[in-house]
Parts: structure tokens; sequence; C-alpha cells
């Protein structure tokens, strides 16, 4: 029997590392693991779901049911893991305190557009990626980074009160290192740019009559 090559076993490892690293980027995000703190029209956003989440409320683009359907499996396992209880479908909005967001001034979020846009691009993504690998996830992720860099160091926007500033926990770093492996690469174009290529040099013919 002949066994696989080289190139065999490079493209199988890309395609079972993208595989795997688009699903659990999408457990991180659906089941709503904290990412970051930031200051929200609900208050303050701890995950690109709740911005997400947050955003559509106080537009009605999308239909409150919808809206509960990508909330509750976060919601089902913080309040089994924290109360060993089931959520209420009808209070999950006020869990979120996403009643009374159509009421808030959308300043806030035109302040953190980055983050808003990031968030958007990581939960699509995130979908997206359980059928075909991409980039959105990690366009998402990065746009979140950058939007929480300029407010907590370049101070953009400007805040005055300690307990809403934006904060980065370290499960960010593992939603970027696995946005970026869900990205599916051609492992044999990469080995290929890799591998030195060198080619023999053709003898003129006056070498050959010498």
């Amino acid at each position: 029997m002949a066994r696989a090559g080289p190139r065999s076993s490079s493209s199988r490892l890309g395609i079972r590392i993208p595989y795997i690293a688009s699903r659990i980027y999408f457990l991180l995000i659906f089941l709503q693991v904290p990412l970051f703190r930031v200051q929200c029209r609900s208050g303050m956003c701890t995950t690109p779901l709740a911005v997400t989440s947050c955003q559509l409320i106080a537009s009605d683009v999308f239909p409150v049911v919808a809206v509960k359907a990508l909330l509750y499996p976060g919601a089902f396992v913080h309040s089994v893991a924290t109360n060993l209880s089931f959520p209420s479908w009808e209070g999950l909005l006020a869990q979120y305190n996403l009643t009374t967001t159509q009421l808030s001034s959308a300043v806030v979020d035109l302040q953190r557009l980055e983050v808003l846009a990031g968030s958007y691009f990581a939960v699509a993504g995130a979908c997206v990626a359980l059928l075909k690998p991409g980039r959105m996830s990690m366009f998402g992720t990065l746009l979140i980074v950058w939007g929480l860099v300029k407010e907590s160091i370049l101070g953009k926007p400007v805040n005055t009160d300690p307990e809403k500033a934006a904060y980065v926990y370290p499960t960010m770093l593992l939603a970027l290192v696995f946005s970026f492996f869900s990205v599916k690469y051609d492992m044999q174009k990469v080995s290929s740019i890799a591998k030195p290529i060198a080619k023999p040099l053709k003898s003129s013919s006056k070498a050959k009559l010498k």
C-alpha cells in the first residue's frame, strides 16, 4: 500500500485546523464567554453578541424572537453554571437589560464604531464559519481589538468614570488566536513558497563546444 505523502498530510492538516478552530470560536461567541468590557446602550457589554443584540433591539432590524434565540444558549449555560436553574424566555431581555435600549442615546455606539462593527462581523463570521471557514471572524476580532486599544490607550472617546473604562479579558487572546486559525489556508501553496526553488544552470553552447 502506498503511504500518504507530505502534501496529503499537510492538506489534511490545513482542513482540520480551520474546522476545529471555527467551532471553538463559535462556542466562545454564542456561549457568551466574556472577552472585554465596554460601555454600550444597555450599560456594560462583555461579549460581541451582547453588543450586537443591543444594537439589533435598538434599531428594530431583527425580530425580538430572533435576538432571544441568539442570546438563550449563553444565558442557559450561565444560569445552569451559577444557579443550577433555567433562564426565563420571557424575561430574557430584562436579564440583559435590553428593555430600554430604544430609549438610550446612540452616541455611545457612535463613539465605538470599531467595537460595534467588529461585533457584527464576529457574530456573523462565527455562524458562516460553521459552513465555510473564512476571514470574517478574524476581521471582526481585529476590529474589536483596535477599538478597545484606541479607547484604553489613546483615550478616544474620553472616559472619566473608571467603572465604565474599557477592559480586555485574557480570553480575548484565545478568540484572536482561534479566529486566525479558522481561516482556511492552502498548505501546499504555503509549503511551496517556503521551500527555496533551485534551478540548475544551463550551460551555454560555447561551453559545450569547449
